[in-house]
């Protein structure tokens, strides 16, 4: 039974990261679900580096409202977020 258990939690772990493969992938698709909303994003929450601070990495943002921190959100929905912007703030 013990090794049923791990074969299926390696299984479960395979098809996570496959899955999340898949999305990422998806992300940075021409004709993608998503879009970058920039200027709301949260301390440590962005998706990507942040140019203006010299950053290579997500999460990265020191603080809350990073004007050209950016993650993804569904097409459609950046702007009606108080504070998103499709293009990064100045």
């Amino acid at each position: 039974m013990k090794k049923m258990s791990q074969t299926i939690a390696l299984t479960t772990a395979i098809a996570t990261g496959l899955a999340m493969a898949a999305s990422a992938h998806e992300a940075d698709a021409g004709e993608s679900k998503f879009e970058k909303c920039f200027g709301m994003v949260k301390a440590g929450k962005n998706d990507c580096a942040i140019k203006s601070l010299g950053t290579s990495c997500a999460g990265s943002a020191p603080t809350d409202g990073v004007p050209d921190a950016w993650i993804y959100v569904p097409k459609g929905k950046c702007e009606a977020i108080v504070g998103g912007s499709l293009t990064p703030k100045k």
